[in-house]
């Protein structure tokens, strides 16, 4: 059973992101966080439990998903889950900070929902 996780402030965005997920991956488990900071938080606290991949926006008002990726990665047993950069932006120049930051892939956010689980069905396969 798969564990995804959004970490994303924007909440309709985050409902179709679950609804297609659960229809690629009908048995996943979602968890959704709309704070960067306390995403990390959770993750620093527990070492078991965590997720398979990490769908990331980098465009949220508090603390920033670039933030989130550039701690997420430095610590030990997180440094291996997959991070996906998930957002509106398509501009070379994020794509390229996403790699420096170790970052597994970037997708700009798709509008068609059958985009949406095209995306969560390629990116997913493990």
């Amino acid at each position: 059973m798969k564990k995804i996780v959004l970490i994303d402030d924007d909440r309709d965005d985050a409902e179709i992101f679950k609804e297609a997920l659960l229809e690629v991956h009908p048995s996943a488990t979602f968890y959704y966080f709309d704070d960067a900071k306390e995403a990390v938080e959770k993750f620093t606290e527990q070492e078991t439990d965590l997720p398979d991949f990490i769908f990331l926006d980098i465009n949220m008002p508090a603390y920033t998903g670039w933030q989130f990726l550039a701690q997420f990665k430095t610590i030990n047993h997180l440094k291996n889950i997959p991070v996906i950069v998930y957002t509106t932006s398509s501009r070379e120049r994020e794509k390229e900070i996403a790699r420096e930051l170790g970052a597994a892939g970037f997708i700009t956010k798709p509008t068609d929902y059958k985009l949406v689980k095209e995306l969560l069905a390629k990116h997913t396969e493990s």
